[in-house]
């Protein structure tokens, strides 16, 4: 067990390294690495365990995020509750499946997530956006099918959060990816705690992967102003990894 939780804890702290270096994606390696490295031999488990980790990390950007301003709560809200509900959905509904053909889609996910890091996004937007009527029509149904998504998956979702964010109020790329924060943690926190009713969390592992995620956090803060003026190859680098591991995936 001792192996399981120094693995678990490396996992975090190369999760928590991407993470503060690329601000999404990292977390969606959190269940290969619990299945394919520590030895955790039930999906559902990886799944729940790996969500349980990715609110945690979250609540930790989000803190800092509140510090400095960034995020439009009144917008991150109500996405987030919407969502809320999809991630609940979601969860339900990969309980019900077989964890081998889960496992499958969870790759294709990831491929999908690979993907959407290749696009390029614009940081124009509106720096004082507010939160109208109409803009709570187009946040809640975004909001409610990236829930699912991001239920289903036990993954953050900010690669769909934050796009959905900008798509629909219009706010600038730094607000969208710290308001998605608010729904990261949200919806890792209920797709954990849906896990954990039917006891599919396993914490010891999660305590590593957390405390892991801590340290590698630290460890790449140095590492940010370095990577400032390289950051489109690193993110296609790191793109182009998570294709390799949901490629090994699909062929196991």
């Amino acid at each position: 067990m001792t192996e399981a939780l120094l693995l678990a804890a490396a996992g975090g702290m190369l999760i928590g390294i991407l993470l503060t270096l690329f601000g999404g994606g990292g977390s969606v390696l959190a269940t290969p690495w619990l299945i394919y490295i520590v030895g955790l031999a039930d999906v559902h488990m990886a799944i729940g365990t790996s969500a349980a980790a990715v609110a945690v990390n979250a609540l930790s950007g989000l803190a800092v995020q509140a510090r400095a301003g960034r995020v439009k709560w009144p917008c991150a809200i109500v996405f987030g509750l919407a969502g809320l509900m999809g991630s609940l959905a979601g969860a339900h509904v990969a309980k019900q499946v077989d964890g081998a053909l889960l496992l499958q889609w969870f790759a294709i996910a990831m491929i999908a997530i690979a993907l959407s890091m290749l696009i390029p996004r614009a940081s124009e937007g509106d720096p004082a956006v507010r939160l109208t009527p109409l803009m709570v029509l187009k946040l809640a149904p975004v909001g409610l099918a990236a829930g699912f998504a991001a239920g289903f998956f036990g993954i953050g979702g900010g690669f769909l959060i934050a796009p959905g964010l900008m798509a629909s109020t219009g706010m600038t790329l730094s607000n969208a990816a710290a308001s998605s924060l608010v729904s990261v943690s949200l919806f890792g926190g209920a797709t954990s705690l849906s896990y954990a009713v039917d006891g599919q969390v396993n914490w010891p592992l999660f305590a590593a992967l957390v405390t892991g995620g801590g340290a590698g956090a630290l460890l790449a803060a140095p590492l940010s102003n370095w990577l400032a003026n390289r950051l489109v190859i690193a993110r296609t680098v790191f793109a182009l990894m998570i294709c390799a591991v949901a490629a090994y995936m699909l062929l196991r």
